[in-house]
């Protein structure tokens, strides 16, 4: 297994005219409990299985195993999984050393943009790209997982 180490933050600006790339993403999931997550995703015609353990007390690392499978098999498992399944286009955008992955969220969670940027140590530095707005690393609310079951619609209001 790997080790993710993430930051997450809310975006407040425009990051449209960086984009070097996107794709779209369905993910949905089998399995959620004690911060332990089983996802299944289809990213544009690519399907992926991926197992999450906790995040550490800061919300910061967490165990990740991943693995690619056929895009038909993600289909059928998509079919499967708990009720509420995440809508997005992923943007990437570079900032300094690093690539920022900006998710703006369709369907139950429309209106909420959140850029993530994967590190290799909790204390790495890296450059903030200017639409970079509030962090929310560890704020459970902004986990995908949480999202499918309490959806930004229901909450937005209270950010």
């Amino acid at each position: 297994m790997a080790l993710e180490i993430e930051r997450k933050f809310l975006v407040d600006g425009e990051f449209r005219h960086l984009v070097y790339n996107s794709s779209r993403i369905r993910q949905g999931y089998i399995l959620t409990g004690n911060g332990k997550t089983v996802r299944v995703r289809l990213r544009d015609d690519r399907g992926y299985l991926t197992i999450k353990g906790p995040s550490d007390r800061a919300g910061l690392a967490r165990y990740e195993f991943e693995t690619e499978i056929a895009a038909s098999d993600a289909l059928e498992l998509l079919a499967i999984c708990e009720p509420g399944i995440i809508d997005k286009t992923r943007h990437l955008v570079r900032s300094g050393n690093h690539i920022f992955e900006v998710d703006e969220f369709y369907g139950d969670n429309e209106g909420l943009i959140m850029a993530e940027v994967e590190l290799h140590s909790e204390d790495e530095p890296f450059e903030k790209p200017p639409f970079i707005g509030r962090e929310v690393t560890g704020d459970r609310r902004f986990y995908n997982s949480h999202l499918r079951r309490n959806p930004f619609r229901l909450w937005r209001d209270t950010l």
